[in-house]
C-alpha cells in the first residue's frame, strides 16, 4: 500500500478480506478509495486456484483438488477429515501431469498460501450452505470443520528443495490476523535433505518436522529412496540428533509398511536400534498403491506387531489412517511423483 501511495490501514481490510472473510475477488470488498480498488481488480490476483477436476473418495472424508496455476501447470491439494480435525495435505514443488518425466519447477509462496486457502474456502461454503452439518458426530463422514485446523506439506514435492518459499507460506498461515494455524498443527515431511533439517535447527522454525526412512540400513534406504545416495542414512541420524537437540523436540520418523520387505520383526529391531537415542515417534503408513511398484502393504497383524517391538526400544508409534486410496490421494500417491516411494 506504501508503495501504491495508499494508507497502511488498507492492507488490514485487504487482509481480513482474503484470511479472515475467506474470499478471492475484489468486487465485494468494501471501504476501499474508488482508485484502489480499481488497481486492485486490474493488476492483482487473489490468490485463488481454479479447479481443473475435485475428486471425492468413497471413504467419505477425503477430497482431492488438481488445481490449475498461470503458467498452465497443475498441481494436486488434498482434503481429509478426522475425528474433531480437518487437515489440508498441500504441495511444494510442480510436476509433470503423469510424474513420470519428474520435477518442474518450485511453487511459489502464493501458490503454496493457495491450496490452504482454497480448503479453507470449501470448509466455510460447506458449513454456510448448511449450518447443521457442523453439529454432526465427529466419527461421521458427513462431519464438517468450520476452519482448516491441520498442514502438511507431504504432497507433490520435496519442501526442503523450496526452503525460503515454504517456510514463507508457513509463517503466512500461522498469522495471528490470518487463519492464525498454530505451529504444531503445520507438519513439513522431508526425505531427508539434510542442509535444510540443519537450516531449520539453527533458524529456530517452530513447525513439526517428519522424515520418511524406510528403511534401517544405508544400502536398503538408498534402493528406496534415492536421495539417500546423495545424504546417507549415517549422516541423516545425525542430522536429526542435531535438531532435536537444538530444537527440544522430538522428530516424527516416517515408515512405510511393505508386506515381507519392511515389516518383519527384525526390521523392527533395526528401526528401534537406530532411533532409541533420538527423541522421537515412528508413523507406520501401511504402502498404498502406486503405478511402478508392486509392492502391497502390511495387513494389520504385521503393523502391529511393529509397534510392539518399537515399544521394546521406548519408541512411540502409530498407524496412520489410510484416506483417499481409491482417488489415489493417499500417502505416496499425488501425481506419482518421484517421491512415490518417499511417503
Amino acid at each position: 500500500m506504501a508503495e501504491w501511495g495508499f494508507k497502511a490501514v488498507h492492507a488490514g481490510k485487504i487482509w481480513r478480506h482474503l484470511y479472515l472473510e475467506g474470499r478471492s475477488d475484489w468486487e465485494t470488498i468494501h471501504e476501499l478509495p474508488q482508485s484502489l480498488a480499481q488497481r486492485l481488480r486490474a493488476e492483482v490476483s487473489g490468490g485463488e486456484l481454479p479447479i481443473t477436476r475435485e475428486t471425492h473418495s468413497s471413504d467419505g472424508f477425503t477430497r482431492k483438488y488438481l488445481l490449475g496455476l498461470p503458467d498452465g501447470h497443475q498441481i494436486e491439494t488434498v482434503l481429509m477429515r478426522y475425528s474433531g480435525r480437518v487437515t489440508a495435505c498441500i504441495s511444494s514443488q510442480v510436476f509433470c501431469a503423469t510424474g513420470q518425466m519428474g520435477y518442474t519447477r518450485h511453487l511459489t509462496t502464493s501458490e503454496i498460501v493457495a491450496q490452504a486457502l482454497h480448503v479453507d474456502r470449501t470448509l466455510r461454503e460447506t458449513t454456510q450452505e448448511n449450518p447443521a452439518l457442523a453439529e454432526t458426530d465427529h466419527d461421521s463422514p458427513h462431519h464438517r470443520h468450520e476452519r482448516l485446523r491441520n498442514i502438511v506439506l507431504m504432497g507433490m514435492g520435496e519442501p526442503l528443495h523450496n526452503y525460503d518459499a515454504v517456510i514463507k507460506a508457513t509463517q503466512i498461515l500461522r498469522d495471528p490476523g490470518g487463519l492464525a494455524l498454530g505451529a504444531k498443527k503445520i507438519t513439513l515431511s522431508t526425505v531427508g535433505v539434510i542442509p535444510g533439517i540443519i537450516r531449520l535447527a539453527d533458524e529456530g522454525q517452530p513447525i513439526h518436522l517428519a522424515v520418511s526412512l524406510h528403511a534401517a540400513d544405508q544400502e536398503r534406504r538408498a534402493s528406496i529412496v534415492p536421495v539417500a545416495k546423495k545424504w546417507p542414512l549415517d549422516d541423516l541420524i545425525k542430522a536429526c540428533h542435531y535438531y532435536t537437540q537444538k530444537m527440544q523436540r522430538r522428530i516424527f520418523f516416517e515408515w512405510t509398511l511393505i508386506d515381507g520387505e519392511n515389516d518383519r520383526p527384525e526390521d523392527a529391531h533395526a528401526v528401534g536400534r537406530l532411533l532409541q537415542e533420538v527423541p522421537c515417534q515412528v508413523n507406520l503408513i501401511p504402502l498404498n498403491p502406486t503405478s511402478g511398484y508392486e509392492g502391497i502393504p502390511s495387513d494389520l497383524t504385521a503393523a502391529k506387531r511393529f509397534q510392539s517391538i518399537l515399544t521394546e526400544y521406548g519408541l512411540p508409534s502409530t498407524v496412520r489412517q489410510r484416506r483417499g486410496i481409491d482417488i489415489a490421494a493417499g500417502c505416496g500417491q499425488l501425481a506419482n511423483t518421484q517421491k512415490e516411494m518417499h511417503r
